[in-house]
């Protein structure tokens, strides 16, 4: 499984639970982030990973503190582009299996 294969399916997943998606793989200078979504009047920034074993620590173990500041960085950028500031929050998704079988949802998984 690819990496937009597992967007789709942490889309696919969001979706059932409300969440609608505005961007996806939103880019600047800072980094990228792999989905933005809304979930009622929140603005959710979620990064997706896959993993199809736990030997190296599994997904979660793959959000370092560098890849969260990254996302940060990434965030106020796309942030500074909208006329109101919104409440937002960072989510994960954490897909896992050989064929992402086995999502976890991590809702406020890090933040400033």
């Amino acid at each position: 499984m690819n990496g937009n294969q597992a967007e789709q399916l942490a889309i696919a997943f969001l979706q059932r639970q409300n969440l609608i998606l505005l961007t996806q793989n939103y880019r600047c200078r800072f980094g990228e982030i792999d989905l933005i979504m809304r979930d009622k009047t929140i603005l959710v920034f979620v990064e997706v990973r896959m993993r199809s074993s736990d030997y190296f620590g599994g997904a979660a173990a793959s959000i370092t503190l560098s890849k969260q500041t990254r996302l940060l960085r990434t965030a106020r950028h796309y942030l500074a582009g909208l006329n109101n500031n919104p409440a937002c929050r960072f989510d994960v998704v954490l897909l896992s299996g050989s064929h992402g079988q086995k999502i976890e949802w991590i809702q406020n998984a890090f933040g400033e």
